[in-house]
């Protein structure tokens, strides 16, 4: 078999092998990135694109994407990425939701977010539904890019302005350092970075094995509205407070989610809470409910799918508009406390997993610890 010699190999194409790949190549290193399939067609293109801050869980995720979001706002000009709009708005339509969102304002977390009343959301966010609102808060730090394109995008310009390497159709099959095979090559590098990503049962799975992650569905749709409406910044609105680990951390969500439970059981059970995201075309990505894989088929409900736009016509002065695309994604998810893994089974080898749905929002600033920890 041909053999080719690298510093470092990466294998996983996603936004996690991506983010790695650019820290390696800026240090100068020769980076190969193996894929097993033709490009990437898992969680990091079907995704918001949406480098969320507001909401992560507080400490290490929080910082992560933080830093995250600082790379993104370099890398994505150079990639000729566009960033189709920043910041986001949380949408308190209950008391109880605004009362969170006041708590969460008190935080190291919040510090940069502005509290709004419900006359300022009317007066500064005219797309916005306002009978049921009460308040809301908004964070400038948010970046949104089309997933979709940005994964393609951001591997074109590694390949041809880093000098990254890349093997597509190529999976990694044997570890072996400093010898690594696949069905058609082998490849020397001092370096492995494994970024499985989705695939659980490929050769991260010795290393995973003790964490016993599964996979969560998640269901998704564009939609174009008929009349134009411009989102000034991405949107939540109070599902969102019972599920991101940067609201429930703070131990004041039980009577939002009370509420909740008496007024939305159907979009808990289901996993729903409503973001919304705008592309450069005007339509919106809308999203999102949350199944365990073992329990729903790989197919979209159309039932879910009608819980999400009731959300969304709630929240947003939408009353004509045309379903483009409808989709499922799934994502790794281990303990409820754990957002990533960095494991070191060897001193050459990472393996880095993303197990909560935050790799575009935290995957920058998870390279750059791996890369810290290499003495880079």
């Amino acid at each position: 078999m041909p053999s080719i010699k690298y510093d470092v190999v990466i294998a996983g194409a996603g936004i996690v092998g991506l983010a790695h790949a650019w820290m390696c190549a800026k240090q100068g290193l020769r980076v190969a990135v193996l894929e097993k399939n033709s490009r990437c067609t898992g969680a990091s293109v079907r995704n918001f694109g949406f480098i969320t801050i507001t909401g992560q869980r507080e400490g290490k995720t929080w910082r992560r994407a933080l830093r995250s979001k600082e790379f993104w706002a370099d890398v994505a000009p150079k990639a000729g990425i566009p960033i189709c709009h920043q910041g986001l708005l949380v949408v308190a339509q209950r008391l109880e939701a605004l009362d969170l969102l006041d708590t969460f304002k008190h935080t190291e977390m919040g510090e940069a977010c502005v509290l709004l009343s419900a006359d300022a959301i009317r007066g500064r966010f005219p797309e916005i539904r306002g009978e049921d609102v009460q308040g809301g808060l908004y964070s400038p730090h948010e970046l949104r890019v089309e997933s979709k394109d940005a994964i393609g995008q951001l591997t074109t310009w590694l390949s041809k302005e880093m000098g990254v390497e890349f093997f597509f159709d190529h999976e990694l099959l044997e570890i072996n350092l400093p010898k690594l095979r696949t069905a058609s090559k082998v490849f020397h590098t001092e370096r492995l970075i494994l970024c499985p990503g989705t695939e659980l049962n490929g050769v991260a799975q010795p290393y995973l094995a003790e964490y016993q992650l599964t996979h969560t569905q998640l269901q998704m749709l564009r939609i174009q509205p008929t009349q134009p409406l411009l989102l000034q910044a991405a949107v939540m609105s109070d599902l969102s407070l019972v599920r991101y680990a940067g609201y429930t951390g703070l131990n004041c969500h039980q009577a939002l989610l009370a509420r909740l439970k008496k007024e939305e059981l159907p979009c808990l059970e289901a996993g729903i809470h409503l973001i919304v995201v705008q592309s450069e075309d005007g339509s919106l990505v809308v999203g999102d409910s949350h199944h365990p894989v073992g329990d729903v088929e790989p197919f979209a409900q159309d039932a879910v799918d009608a819980l999400i736009i009731e959300q969304l016509r709630r929240t947003l002065k939408l009353d004509d508009y045309q379903i483009t695309h409808r989709w499922t994604g799934k994502y790794p998810v281990g303990h409820a406390d754990q957002d990533a893994l960095i494991l070191s089974p060897d001193p050459n080898i990472r393996v880095v997993s993303v197990i909560s749905g935050t790799g575009a929002s935290t995957a920058f600033g998870l390279a750059e610890e791996v890369m810290q920890q290499w003495g880079f």
